[in-house]
Formats: structure tokens, C-alpha cells, sequence
């Protein structure tokens, strides 16, 4: 006789607030990806934005071009954050329009663009992200929280194929937990200095792989010749508000984790599954 699948426990392991927290928190993870974000952006079918497919010769230029944005992106964002003291609000809106506005100068230079914009829009989304990291209440000196940061840009959110019981923020997590712990220990003992080492160089390129799919996306859609720089700027202020999304949602986590332990939160998410399911919920705006 096979044996009984061992129960999840009870979400009520949280206190109420922290139980809120984790939901909303699972409502901004769980929900349609920024494909599907992309194509309402634009009102496209979404089988349209996932068809598209830039030319090879194209596709090497994001890829080159992500990397080396990645590469030196972070280490701007937060060397203009304050580090220290307590958290503060993020500044989510001042972020969004800054990277609408990169979005629409690179979107009426097209193709052309990209070389310029998308490191000034990648240093913008990572500064972002790293603000509401602060608001959570990550020490920005800390390399863990640093690689985390990276980390929200591997998130989507979820496909209309994942099933609802296995949570694909999780799943995203996991398949880079070991590089981020390899560079963060790297970094404790090298410094950001030290950023050819080989855990850094492995997880930059871990990252840029998976990033680099959301780019070309977005620019096989910027680059359809009827909307011009407008496209460029609705498609980067959606760009935007997903990572933001995701980052509020990944550093709830990430806090919950401090006061209660890692696996304690994730049963506790993976326990909210049987309640209203993740993309019938509206996600709470980034504050």
C-alpha cells in the first residue's frame, strides 16, 4: 500500500499579519507572467507576443548586450542607494517613469537603441528592485541580498500551463539557490571587486540567459513599426511595474524567512494554493 502523502501544515503557523503579508505576497508571484502582461500592453494575442522571434544575428545582440548590462548595472543602482538606517517606502513610481521615458527615446531609435537603452533600463529596474529590497528590510551590503535582487529578474510569474500546487516562485529559487550562495560567498571574501570570478561569471550568465528571453519579447514588440515610441514607453513602464511586483513579493518572502524560517514560510505559501487560485486574485499594487 502506497504510503499517505504527508499534510502541509497550516498557514496559521503565521500570525495574521504575516499571514496577509504572505498572501499578497503569493497573489503578486503567482499571477500571469509578463508575456501575457506584454500582450495586453499592447493588446495582442498572447500566442503573438510568445511567436514572435527576432533573427538570430538580433538575438545575439540581446543576449551580448544583457550580459554586459547586468555586469556592471547592479554595482550603479546600488552605489546610489543609501545603505543603512531604518526601512524606508520605495520610490516605485519616480523608477517607472524614468524607465518609461528611456522606453520611449529607445523606441523611436528602434533596433539601433537597444546597445543604449537597455543597460540604462536594466540599472533602473535593478535600482528598483534594490529600493524595495530596502523597504523590506535587507541590508543592501549584505552579498545575499545583493544576488537577490538579480534573482527577481528571473520571475515571470506563472504560465497558463504550471500547475497551481507547485509554485513556480519557488521553482525559480531554486534553480538558482546554489550560484547565488557560490557568488555571495565569493563576494563576502573578494568584494564586488572580484566580479570576473568564476561563481560571479556563472550566475551573471545564469541570469542573463533567462532575462534575455524577456527582452527579446519585448523588443520583437517595439519593434513593429506602428506605434513607434510609444510602444517603447508602454512596453518598459510594464517591464517595470512587473519586476516591481515581483521584487515586493520575493522580499516579503525573503523578510517572513528571517522571522519564521524557510520552510516554515514555504509551506505556509504552498498551503494558500487551496484558497482562491493565483490568477483569479488582483494583485496588490506595488507601494
Amino acid at each position: 500500500m502506497p504510503e499517505a502523502p504527508v499534510p502541509l501544515p497550516s498557514p496559521l503557523l503565521l500570525d495574521a499579519d504575516d499571514l496577509s503579508a504572505l498572501r499578497e505576497a503569493r497573489a503578486l508571484l503567482e499571477n500571469p507572467g509578463l508575456a501575457a502582461q506584454l500582450a495586453n500592453a499592447v493588446g495582442a494575442p498572447l500566442e503573438y507576443v510568445l511567436a514572435r522571434r527576432l533573427p538570430a544575428a538580433v538575438s545575439r545582440l540581446v543576449d551580448t548586450a544583457t550580459r554586459k548590462a547586468l555586469d556592471q548595472s547592479l554595482r550603479v543602482a546600488m552605489a546610489t542607494l543609501a545603505k543603512g538606517g531604518a526601512p524606508r517606502a520605495a520610490h516605485t513610481r519616480s523608477h517607472t517613469f524614468a524607465a518609461a521615458a528611456t522606453g520611449a527615446v529607445g523606441g523611436a531609435f528602434g533596433m539601433a537603441g537597444l546597445a543604449l537603452e537597455l543597460p540604462v533600463t536594466t540599472t533602473l529596474i535593478l535600482r528598483s528592485i534594490a529600493d524595495v529590497a530596502r523597504s523590506e528590510g535587507e541590508a543592501l551590503d549584505d552579498p545575499q541580498a545583493t544576488f537577490a535582487c538579480f534573482e527577481v529578474l528571473t520571475m515571470g510569474g506563472r504560465g497558463s500551463a504550471d500547475d497551481g500546487s507547485e509554485s513556480g516562485y519557488f521553482a525559480a529559487r531554486a534553480l538558482l539557490a546554489q550560484q547565488v550562495a557560490a557568488a555571495a560567498q565569493y563576494v563576502a571574501v573578494h568584494g564586488m571587486a572580484g566580479k570576473g570570478g568564476p561563481a560571479i561569471v556563472q550566475l551573471l550568465s545564469a541570469i542573463a540567459s533567462r532575462f534575455s528571453v524577456n527582452v527579446s519579447q519585448k523588443l520583437a514588440l517595439q519593434a513593429v513599426p506602428v506605434v513607434g515610441a510609444v510602444t517603447g514607453a508602454t512596453l518598459n513602464t510594464v517591464f517595470m511595474r512587473h519586476f516591481q511586483r515581483m521584487a515586493r513579493g520575493h522580499f516579503v518572502v525573503r523578510r517572513l524567512e528571517r522571522r519564521h524560517g524557510a520552510e516554515t514560510v514555504r509551506r505556509a505559501y504552498e498551503s494558500l494554493a487551496a484558497e482562491t487560485p493565483a490568477t483569479d486574485a488582483k494583485p496588490p499594487r506595488p507601494r
